[in-house]
């Protein structure tokens, strides 16, 4: 088996994140967290993966602090995995991902899934990379600053 390279040292935060859950199979687990799957079969006949690949990835987001396992909800001896904070997080990331998949890979008029807000039954509007104070942002308009060690990130 060929090792992977590891970037969980890496000075690059898109690095360790792509690190953690970098991999297809662990984003579409993530994904489907937020749709509701919490019991291995749920995941399994969702994805149609690997019994042993699923595990891996499981075990992997456990381990990384993204998912935890809980009592089964229904009073069952099944373990069940739950999205932590830190999962949660993922959220605006499944999103950005979803509208540029959206944009980028369906024809107009294909028909395709679609996140909707659950309150108001309407489409969400497109994230936006803005400013402190607000300005819409481009790639042109941003630079990659380092932190020194031992420096605050937030500059407080």
């Amino acid at each position: 088996m060929v090792n992977r390279t590891r970037f969980d040292d890496s000075d690059c935060p898109v690095a360790r994140s792509v690190d953690a859950i970098g991999d297809w199979w662990s984003l579409l687990i993530v994904r489907d967290a937020f749709d509701g799957s919490r019991r291995f079969g749920e995941f399994q006949r969702s994805l149609g993966v690997a019994k042993n690949i699923l595990t891996a990835r499981l075990r992997s987001l456990v381990a990384g602090g993204v998912l935890e396992t809980v009592p089964a909800s229904d009073g069952s001896a099944y373990r069940e995995y739950v999205l932590t904070p830190k999962g949660e997080s993922l959220f605006p990331v499944i999103v950005a991902l979803r509208q540029w998949g959206e944009r980028n890979f369906f024809a107009p008029g294909e028909p395709h899934s679609e996140l909707v807000d659950r309150q108001r039954g309407s489409r969400l509007r497109a994230l936006e990379v803005r400013s402190e104070d607000g300005r819409l942002l481009s790639p042109d308009d941003t630079i990659v600053h380092k932190v020194a060690a031992g420096a605050d990130p937030s500059g407080a």
